[in-house]
């Protein structure tokens, strides 16, 4: 069994971190079975590079070994590219064709974001991991084949069995041994080494010097979060080596090139929604209408109530809450009638400024309100015959208890009051 160092001089892997050392003796340990291997990472980790190191330390190495990036298939076309197709199976389909999984028999195929499968190719994989059959598009017959699948994905598998969007049976069958990769600002102790590395790769490609940075750059380059990765570290490299003419890059030549550099400040993000909370208007308003409609059924019920029992002081013992929640707390409008003066204004408008006197005559300048714009009746007078009647029966009812009475008639006592004094009671 090879070493770790050598595997990583074979394979040009670059690094010391530990998590990273782990994931590489885990693949030296799995090659030489048939075990699925499943790595995952966030993209641009080089999860590609496992593969490759499982396949050529298995026995398979002299067969074929195929990568196949599943999210840059289309949905319709990816069952015929990884099992084949019958001439005429569907339109352009002018000639039979042998899928990915026939033509590695025998070796090994990668399937790069295998999250994004689509279900229904999902199921034709999890027939080929349990048995290693699996049929043509536009076949009846049933072919076997003898691959071993080693699969990878940046999603996060469990939320997206979650929402439904992959199978829990193909993870488990896919992930029978799980390798993980760790993220660049993971390995703090391997970034400046990467880069070292690729400035010296691109100085020997475009022929030119080498770029070296400065101990302020190198403590910039650490403390970024590298959200790409080594893929991102690497186009920063390759920028810097070949736009710079001044070979030595400062701390504020190297902030040029990384995007935000200013605003990579750590932050709690709650993933959990509170009932409170609301993702859109439309939820805003469900709610407005359910207090609304639970607000109706209140009221009906304590009408029906008062229909059916008269308004009674048990009644009103026995819904006091609900009372208390649709009229609110009237206790501050306890009051007589002398208690509210009848000339008190209790709109006081200022003067204006111009004599409106000046500007039109028709304008008594006697009248303080002349301002104010008529407005017409809307009520009719059978409208107000009825209100009349009903206020009065209702104090007769309650032998002028006022509070009583509006309760009754499902307003307010201060309105009640007003409603009196309209109509002169």
């Amino acid at each position: 069994m090879e070493s770790i160092q050598a595997i990583k001089q074979r394979f040009g892997i670059i690094g010391n971190d530990q998590k990273l050392n782990r994931a590489i003796e885990k693949a030296i340990q799995v090659a030489p079975t048939d075990i699925s291997v499943l790595v995952t990472g966030e993209s641009g980790v080089g999860k590609e590079s496992i593969p490759k190191i499982i396949h050529q330390l298995s026995h398979r190495k002299h067969g074929k070994y195929i990568a196949v990036n599943c999210g840059a298939i289309p949905e319709g076309t990816i069952d015929s590219e990884l099992f084949g197709h019958e001439k005429g199976a569907f339109t352009g389909a002018t000639a039979t064709r042998s899928g990915y999984f026939e033509v590695a028999d025998g070796g090994t195929i990668f399937l790069d974001e295998v999250g994004e499968l689509p279900l229904t190719t999902q199921v034709r994989l999890l027939r080929v991991l349990e048995n290693g059959e699996f049929i043509k598009v536009g076949s009846s017959k049933v072919q076997k084949t003898n691959v071993r699948i080693v699969a990878a994905t940046n999603v996060n598998m469990f939320e997206a069995i979650k929402k439904g969007q992959f199978r829990e049976d193909l993870y488990y069958r896919l992930s029978t041994v799980e390798i993980h990769l760790p993220p660049l600002r993971e390995r703090q102790e391997d970034i400046h080494l990467l880069f070292r590395k690729f400035a010296s790769d691109f100085a020997l490609k475009y022929k030119m010097p080498t770029i070296k940075l400065t101990d302020e750059a190198a403590q910039i380059l650490l403390k970024f979060r590298w959200n790409g990765n080594i893929r991102q570290l690497r186009n920063v490299a390759e920028q810097v080596s070949v736009l710079e003419e001044n070979r030595t890059i400062t701390a504020q030549t190297l902030k040029g090139y990384l995007p935000n550099t200013t605003s990579n400040l750590p932050a709690v993000i709650s993933h959990s929604k509170s009932e409170s909370d609301f993702s859109s208007e439309r939820e805003i308003l469900y709610k407005v209408l359910f207090d609304m409609k639970a607000d109706l059924n209140d009221l009906k019920k304590l009408t029906a109530e008062l229909m059916k029992n008269g308004n009674d002081k048990d009644v009103q013992k026995n819904n006091e809450s609900l009372i208390q929640k649709i009229y609110g707390d009237e206790s501050d409008a306890e009051y007589d009638e002398e208690d509210i003066d009848d000339n008190l204004e209790i709109l006081s408008i200022p003067e204006p400024s111009i004599n409106t006197a000046l500007v039109d005559p028709s304008v008594n300048p006697l009248d303080k309100y002349h301002f104010a714009e008529e407005i017409q009746e809307e009520e009719t007078l059978s409208l107000q015959d009825k209100e009349l009647e009903l206020i009065k029966k209702s104090l007769e009812r309650h032998q002028g208890k006022r509070k009583l009475a509006a309760a009754e008639l499902g307003i307010s006592e201060r309105t009640l009051y007003r409603k009196i004094k309209q109509y002169d009671l």
